[in-house]
């Protein structure tokens, strides 16, 4: 035992210290009262998230127009939370009288194809078992709606939309290709005899014009398209929003209390 005073490890403040000792605690306040504000003014004005962010999940397509999906399922067992459901479908029945026509390559297609995003978390475990890179998560986080009914997205409304250039499926593989070649990359455009087989089967479709510039070289190969944020909103646009979703939810409320009643 000694007699040594007690000396304390932390370091003792100097006079100037123990001066701005009390408002110590506000120097991040302090710091942050002379910066711009960050505040985003959503919906007038969006911020897209990270290039990573998990949102909204898309069915790709080839550059041919072709969907990528060949209803494996696999997305589906992966899920967690259960909240895929999937149908596959051979694409020999794809359209009644021409089997040479696809919704995708190989032989199957997903031909129902639901996500329940009430169920969703978002974990993109789906996205890490898809064998064809089918199945990935853009960045649009509005998936916010007035019904759980509206909350069960299905084909078409995750499907990729048609980029300029593209070939509205069904319609015939690439000529002298098997499913390989779209897997690896190899096919960048729809082809003259595609086009020829979409005029004769379907002269009214609005992507033949834009697929035969392709083919003539008038434009340029197509670039897959990706389901991005809705556009901007002014004051008065996301007034009226708000005005809409107050109206739902009074209507809302007034059928709960009566069903309470």
């Amino acid at each position: 035992m000694t007699d040594k005073p007690y000396e304390p490890l932390r370091p003792t403040k100097g006079p100037v210290g123990e001066l701005f000792a009390p408002v110590a605690g506000f120097g991040v306040t302090f710091a942050a009262m002379f910066k711009p504000a960050v505040t985003e003014e959503y919906p007038r004005r969006k911020t897209p998230p990270q290039g990573r962010f998990h949102g909204r999940h898309q069915l790709n397509r080839y550059a041919d127009g072709l969907e990528k999906c060949i209803g494996c399922e696999l997305c589906a067992w992966a899920c967690p939370a259960d909240a895929i459901y999937v149908e596959g479908a051979d694409n020999v029945d794809a359209v009644d009288g021409a089997p040479e026509a696809h919704m995708s390559p190989g032989e199957r297609y997903g031909r129902v194809y639901q996500i329940n995003y009430l169920r969703c978390i978002f974990c993109g475990l789906c996205i890490e078992a898809c064998p064809t890179r089918a199945l990935t998560m853009s960045t649009d986080y509005e998936l916010a709606g007035p019904t759980r009914a509206g909350l069960i997205y299905e084909k078409q409304d995750i499907l990729a939309p048609l980029a300029q250039g593209m070939l509205a499926a069904p319609h015939p593989m690439v000529e002298g290709t098997t499913d390989t070649e779209y897997y690896r990359g190899e096919v960048t455009a729809p082809t003259s005899e595609q086009v020829d087989w979409v005029r004769e089967h379907r002269p009214d479709d609005e992507t033949l014009d834009a697929a035969a510039a392709v083919v003539a070289g008038d434009a340029p190969a197509p670039v897959p398209a990706q389901h991005e944020l809705r556009p901007d909103q002014d004051r008065a646009t996301a007034e009226r929003a708000a005005a809409e979703r107050s109206n739902l939810d009074g209507d809302w409320t007034k059928r709960a209390k009566e069903a309470r009643a």
